[in-house]
């Protein structure tokens, strides 16, 4: 029976001591998006399928997106949008005793928190939080002003993870990621920064990463493309966490079914060395 209280959030802990595994719930095409070919039933039991064997494989939360939707909206998406995602989410807070996030593709991080904040997901992930970068939808530039504002006039903890130097673009200027990091952290107040390689399902490359984890040492810092069982060792010896999405689907290939063999490859990957794994990092206070 629908319920009108949506669904406690539950709270993403980042920590440098267990690494956070977040798993990417990639939605079928949405209606409006010109591939809808399923009913939201459908899609929502896809979603319920995916997300459910990402946790029975051990990861700590999922991240929904409407990655199906492509060729993607520059910044705010349309209305239809806004509802199918929000009830995707909706399902998996409901279904799900794990935090759930949102990523409303390709930049409208204002919607994103609105269908958290009305799901019940616990952070949401924007491609571009500051600065201004050249992609395939044109000239994305950061709204950390009006996102920290939303937030706070909902009165909403949901968490922030900005992207750095996200995939799929490239940044105006020569400004250096760990430069751009800082201003993500300090003057965009991300609550954790995300460092992914050029493009989906590539590897991040392990010296920007230590760049944005020695720039921002008080900030979690996530792997958010290319992470898989073979490279996970290596990649959270550096990294707090990881956002994984193609690696743990069918053939490695984003948008098909997260299969659970490849969930639990990966964790098993991170978990059984964790003992005595990199040593903690001093934080700024």
């Amino acid at each position: 029976m629908f319920s009108s209280r949506p669904p406690e959030a539950k709270r993403l802990e980042l920590s440098i001591r267990r690494p956070t595994l977040i798993g990417v719930v990639h939605l079928l095409p949405l209606p409006g998006s010109p591939r809808h070919r399923e009913p939201m039933e459908g899609i929502v039991e896809r979603a319920l399928a995916d997300g459910r064997a990402l946790l029975a494989g051990g990861m700590d939360g999922v991240l929904v997106e409407n990655y199906g939707d492509a060729p993607f909206f520059p910044e705010r998406v349309p209305p239809e949008t806004v509802a199918a995602l929000a009830v995707c989410a909706r399902e998996l807070a409901r279904a799900l005793p794990c935090p759930v996030g949102v990523n409303c593709l390709r930049n409208d991080a204002r919607a994103a928190l609105g269908i958290a904040v009305a799901a019940g997901a616990s952070f949401i992930r924007v491609n571009v939080h500051t600065g201004a970068y050249t992609t395939d939808q044109g000239i994305l530039e950061g709204r950390a002003h009006e996102t920290l504002r939303a937030r706070a006039a909902l009165a909403s903890e949901v968490k922030i993870l900005a992207d750095v130097h996200v995939k799929h673009a490239e940044p105006i200027g020569t400004e250096p990621i760990g430069r751009a990091a800082r201003d993500a952290a300090e003057r965009g107040l991300a609550d954790a920064l995300v460092v992914t390689g050029p493009a989906t399902g590539a590897p991040v490359d392990l010296a920007q990463l230590r760049a944005v984890r020695d720039a921002v040492p008080d900030r979690p810092v996530l792997a958010g493309s290319g992470v898989d069982a073979a490279n996970a060792r290596s990649v959270l010896s550096v990294a707090d966490g990881a956002i994984v999405g193609s690696a743990l689907e069918e053939d490695g290939r984003a948008g098909n079914p997260v299969v659970l063999e490849r969930v639990r490859a990966l964790v098993s990957a991170v978990r059984e060395p964790a003992r005595g794994r990199r040593p903690t990092s001093p934080r700024r206070s």
